[in-house]
């Protein structure tokens, strides 16, 4: 699939260069409003969170969001006071940028310090600064060197009550305590005359330590009903200083702002003029650089005191930026990369304000009960809008959970326009427009304030809402996620549709990813330390033939491990899923780091991905590719079939090659299923053209010891010599079956050493018989270069050895380069695979040394249990594996690899369903209606066996059906128009089709199309944890779904509703990052009935009857047709084999029992016809 996103839109754009990607320090909604500027300044973003805080808003908006620590190490507010741990988080994750926000450690010195120290760029003033300014008492002795005027107060920090006593004594009652660092209204307290200042202190700074982490105070004298004026600052890196205006945050209380306005409605001109003076003056004094903002106390005789200068953005900075039409956070974004004033256009003599702004602060609390805050679940959040309303909110949906951990603040609404009464009763409506339900809100009081006389005429002062009890007479949406949910919801209510799925997973947790430990018995951090480097180094530095080269050269046997593809085909029925390779694939890096190769690509696991686990096959590949750079991907292609299971175009072949190649294979184990030489080109050719390691293939049949056997070591020689010609970079040798014996694979690797001394050997063999091990031991001591092995929890049976037996076989005698503690440790995992994928197990007890009789392919023998346990055949299993010995003979004892190895195995079965002997199929040949695979071999479409094809049984089997080919058949095949598909694929299913795409639907069309329909449906399905992609949830399990780097759902199924009789619908309910989803679901056992349908009568050819069980593609048919002996009458699909099924006798159709997409039995009655003659 393209990578196309529309994030791809922002970042075309960059304004910052490589170093654009912003960590803000927070959490809520200031990190919101921060990462919007800096997705428009084209910047990724990166959150993080506690984890009482994982459902919050923030960790969504951002590109990529991050946990704080372990469970339980933090605090819920310590979470984000954990300096070393937020800068941890900021190395890891390659960030450029932290801005801190406002809150927790925004005014923190020592965080400022520490993320400079890192390399990392500090969006605010410097450490120094803030020690200067962000100090209450430090900014009074600034105050003082820059002659502005402040409150009384004390000329430093105090340390105990009596201190404040004293301040008492000389400037007397009331006074207010305030805390050196943080605001918010956190850590004060005003004492008025008659109250207990020790208590009052005492307490301050206990809110202090908890808010802040520091409990400095100091104390000031309290001005009577004051107006608390802030000017809005920015000063560049060289000096330049500008305001962009004041704001009146006159309405507050605890010191908590409710409402803002800028500008101030009522401030007399010359004092305005003074205040902006004085900020400007303060910030040069100090070398401010960044944004601050310089807080003052006008009194009522209009005089202005300074009290701080906060060296931070502002909770309501947002109406500042709606009367200048400058963005605060871009500004400073720019100014910490370096830009200066002036190449910001921010000149004092261009900024200007227009109109009015006012902010007010929507919070869960009730106003009724002294403003307790209010916790609970958002069950109704609809918000306002409309012209000149701008909202910057935090958890506000539907659903969403209000901790009480944090804040109270919901959102905040900030309204402009042209005069200060417009604003005001622009902002009574949009008050009245939201609708909040589930916690309570100060909605009604804010109303009731914005109504009342001394907020109309603007003359109100800080502790207005205290003095004014008549306020608290108050009158009272790329949709992944949801398509996930249509999934699990269709999960929870019909269970599992994996086809060869029985029973439920065993494995009821996460898998535990095993730590590797190196030679001094220390973990590895495999997310942290690079891998060693392997073999595809060598690859990439020296290329394919110097590669091989060096492979020869070492001293021993290399193993490459088949566990990513072909041993849980061959136990697993190629079941197993993307989400688990990944979870593992680090580690793999690590341990397997000194392998030849990781088999994990093509054959089977292309059409499965696809076909059953609804995964884009190609999209594994480079996440696995990204994973492990350092050991080459091997991938099985089967000659000019590519992964299909018959012949293509040959610029298909080379269309695919190229695009694997590209995504990551490095070596392409070519082979052909009957070693036919023209067929296996094809696929060498068109790696050679790609720049791939070619590792041409003999398939190895049967055992070559026996007497008479037609696949001898003669004709072994003279295949490889053919190969060797191809210009193969390494020759390899494919037992499929298990039969190489040990003393056979001494005899061919010898015979082969000899005769090709230069020339690197791979064997691949299966443990069928329970002699892999020996014959992998053989073959190394025969001078093999390469054997296949897997891990131990997912070897032998049909698999390949156990890596570890092998290891111990081969101990002080060949070299392989592999740790066998890691290995070894690795397999942990693999045993809880074993467990997670038991439903997909063939639930076979040990070796089958009937292989020698049989000659059934390990990968096959599984799948053949299966697909005879799916066909009603279980109970014959005996009688399978002696039909396909008969079957294998009947079509000429050819090498039974896939796909021929399917031909042989449906040419079994089909016998078997049927009850026919080899003897019945000779004579009846010319009648029977035989599976597709079947026909097509006997077509010549697969290629051509060495020896020829039966006869007469091939011309009696395709008499009046098919022709013969005497040709390789893509010689007859068109080109196919590869702009033109690429094309359709476009129009059908939008504009991302890339050149993966073409190639999946050039081998699998059908397939991909469904898998597309799928994807439509469901969404990207690989992201789903495999227990619940397999298994219903539980009601209450939390599913954690990460959709992206830095993207998590966390998905709980909440209940499953009563079927809708009328619908076949039910409705099944999810919490989706806490907020409640209903999906309707169509439950399937109550739309899908069970008819049971009459049997075809064997005897009459007028009843033309199911073959075998499975489904009917396609009816070629209807009432009245008329049709002659042999021709079509409908397609039958059970599992991967279609066949044709076709009139006994000429007649016409009276009757057709079936439609597309019908499920059948073997020996139902299909079609009827009557005879035409009568």
């Amino acid at each position: 699939m393209s990578n196309n996103k529309l994030s791809g839109l922002r970042d075309a754009g960059a304004l910052l260069g490589d170093k654009n990607k912003i960590l803000v320090a927070n959490r809520g909604e200031i990190p919101i409003r921060i990462f919007r500027t800096a997705h428009e300044l084209s910047m990724r973003t990166v959150a993080i969170f506690s984890h009482e805080d994982k459902l919050s808003t923030h960790r969504l908006k951002a590109d990529e969001s991050y946990a704080i620590g372990e469970p339980h190490q933090y605090t819920p507010v310590g979470a984000y006071l954990a300096i070393d741990e937020i800068i941890n988080i900021a190395k890891t994750h390659q960030v450029d940028f932290i801005h801190p926000g406002y809150g927790f450690l925004s005014e923190n010195a020592e965080f400022a310090a520490k993320v400079i120290e890192a390399g990392i760029t500090w969006i605010g003033p410097p450490p120094e600064v803030i020690d200067s300014v962000g100090d209450k008492v430090s900014a009074r002795n600034l105050a003082a060197k820059a002659n502005v005027p402040t409150v009384p107060g004390t000329p430093g920090p105090i340390e105990t009550a009596q201190e404040a006593e004293k301040f008492v004594e000389e400037y007397g009652y009331p006074v207010i305590i305030k805390a050196a660092f943080g605001g918010g209204g956190r850590g004060m307290r005003v004492v008025r005359e008659g109250e207990d200042i020790a208590d009052a202190f005492e307490r301050a700074r206990s809110e202090a330590v908890t808010a802040f982490g520091n409990g400095t105070c100091f104390v000031e004298r309290f001005l009577n009903k004051p107006k608390h004026i802030e000017v809005q600052l920015l000063a560049d890196n060289h000096g330049n200083v500008v305001h962009l205006f004041e704001r009146d945050c006159s309405v507050q209380r605890r010191h908590q702002k409710v409402v803002e306005v800028a500008p101030a409605k009522t401030l007399p001109r010359h004092v305005r003029n003074s205040i902006l003076t004085d900020a400007v003056k303060l910030a040069k004094e100090a070398g401010y650089r960044n944004a601050g903002t310089a807080e003052f106390l006008v009194d009522d005789q209009d005089r202005h005191y300074f009290i701080e200068i906060n060296p931070r953005i502002q909770v309501e900075h947002t109406i500042t930026e709606e009367i200048t039409g400058i963005d605060l956070v871009a500004a400073q974004i720019q100014i910490a990369a370096g830009a200066t004033l002036a190449e910001l256009g921010l000149m004092q003599d261009k900024i200007t304000t227009r109109g009015f702004a006012i902010q007010c602060r929507i919070t869960t609390e009730d106003p009724a009960k002294n403003f307790q805050p209010d916790t609970g679940r958002l069950e109704v959040y609809r918000s306002a809008g409309g012209n000149g309303v701008r909202l910057d909110g935090g958890n506000a949906y539907a659903g969403a959970v209000i901790s009480p951990h944090y804040d109270s603040m919901l959102v905040k609404c900030s309204c402009s326009g042209s005069t200060y009464e417009i604003v005001r009763r622009k902002m009574i409506r949009a008050l009245i427009e939201f609708r909040i339900r589930g916690v309570k809100t100060n909605i009604p009081f804010l109303l009731t304030l914005l109504m009342h006389p001394v907020f109309f005429d603007g003359s109100y002062w800080t502790t207005f809402i205290d003095d004014t009890p008549q306020l608290f007479h108050m009158v009272h949406s790329r949709n992944r996620a949801q398509k996930l949910l249509h999934y699990l919801a269709d999960l929870a209510v019909n269970g599992s549709s994996i086809k060869g799925q029985v029973g439920l997973p065993r494995l009821n947790k996460v898998p535990d990813v095993p730590h590797l430990h190196d030679e001094n018995n220390n973990p590895i951090n495999v997310h942290v330390t690079a891998p060693p480097s392997g073999w595809r180094d060598v690859l990439l530095r020296d290329g394919p033939e110097a590669f091989a080269k060096q492979v020869r050269q070492f001293s021993g046997t290399l193993l490459m491990d088949t566990t990513w593809r072909d041993a849980h085909q061959s136990l697993l029925a190629t079941r197993v899923r993307t989400y688990d390779l990944l979870a593992i694939a680090q580690t793999t890096a690590h341990a397997w780091a000194g392998a030849f190769a990781l088999e994990c690509w093509g054959g089977a696991t292309f059409d499965v991905a696809m076909r059953f686990l609804h995964e884009d096959p190609w999209d594994r590949l480079r996440k696995l590719r990204k994973l492990v750079p350092n050991i080459p991907f091997q991938m099985l292609l089967r000659g000019a079939n590519g992964v299909a299971y018959s012949s293509l175009p040959d610029n298909a072949i080379d269309h695919f090659v190229k695009q694997a190649k590209n995504n990551g294979v490095d070596i392409f184990r070519v082979f052909d299923a009957l070693n036919d030489l023209d067929q296996l080109k094809v696929g060498v050719d068109a790696v050679k053209k790609a720049g791939g390691v070619v590792e041409a293939t003999i398939c190895y049949s049967g055992d070559m010891t026996q007497p008479g056997k037609k696949y001898n070591l003669d004709y072994y020689l003279e295949i490889a010599e053919a190969v060797v010609q191809m210009g193969t970079h390494i020759l390899g040798i494919k037992d499929m079956a298990g039969t190489l014996k040990p003393a056979a694979a001494k005899m061919l690797i010898g015979s082969l050493r000899a005769k090709y001394p230069n020339m690197p050997i791979h064997v691949h063999t299966h443990d069928s018989a329970g002699t892999a091990v020996a014959s992998n031991a053989a073959c190394a001591l025969a001078g093999a270069d390469v054997v296949d092995v897997a891990i131990n929890s997912m070897s032998g049976l049909t698999s390949q050895a156990s890596v570890n037996a092998l290891l111990a076989s081969l101990d002080g005698l060949v070299e392989t380069g592999v740790s066998e503690k890691h290995v070894r440790e690795l397999d942990a995992y693999w045993a809880e695979m074993r467990l997670l994928y038991s439903c997909f197990g063939a639930n076979l007890k040990g070796p089958d040394p009937e292989v020698y009789q049989h000659e059934i392919p390990g990968g096959q023998l599984t799948n053949l249990l299966f697909q005879a346990q799916q066909l009603g055949l279980g109970e014959q299993w005996a009688e399978t594996k002696r039909a396909y010995r008969e079957a294998n003979y009947l079509l000429g004892d050819i090498v039974k690899v896939t796909p021929t190895s399917k031909v042989v195995g449906d040419m079994a079965q089909f016998m078997v369903s049927n009850k026919l002997t080899a003897d019945d199929v000779r004579r009846l040949a010319n009648q029977l209606d035989f599976p597709d695979s079947v026909m097509d071999f006997f077509e010549g479409l697969i290629g051509q066996p060495y020896g020829g094809f039966p006869e007469p049984l091939r011309s009696d089997v395709l008499k009046n059906k098919r022709r013969k080919l005497t040709c390789r058949p893509g010689l007859e095949l068109a080109p196919f128009d590869l702009d033109a598909i690429r094309e359709d694929l476009n129009s059908r299913f939008g504009s991302d089709i890339d050149e993966c795409d073409v190639a999946s639907y050039n081998m699998y069309p059908k397939v991909y199309e469904d898998f597309q329909k799928t994807r439509e449906l469901y969404g990207d399905l690989s992201v789903l944890p495999t227990k619940n992609f397999l298994a219903p949830a539980a009601i209450g399990e939390e599913i954690e779904v990460t959709i992206e780097q830095g993207k998590t759902l966390i998905i709980k199924l909440q209940a499953v509703g009563d079927l809708n009789k009328e619908t076949g619908l039910r409705e099944v309910y999810f919490e989706l990052n806490g907020e409640t989803r209903k999906i309707r679901t169509a439950d399937k056992s109550q739309v899908v009935q069970t008819v049971s349908k009459p049997k075809a009568d064997g005897h009459d050819v007028f009843q033309v009857g199911a073959p075998m069980a499975g489904v009917i593609v396609e009816v070629k048919v209807h009432k009245g047709s008329l049709v002659k002996k042999g021709e079509a009458v409908a397609v039958l699909s059970a599992m991967k084999m279609e066949m044709v099924i076709s009139a006994q006798t000429d007649g016409q159709v009276k009757e057709v029992l079936i439609n597309d997409g019908e499920n059948v039995e073997a020996s139902d009655l299909l079609v009827v016809l009557e005879d035409t003659n009568v």
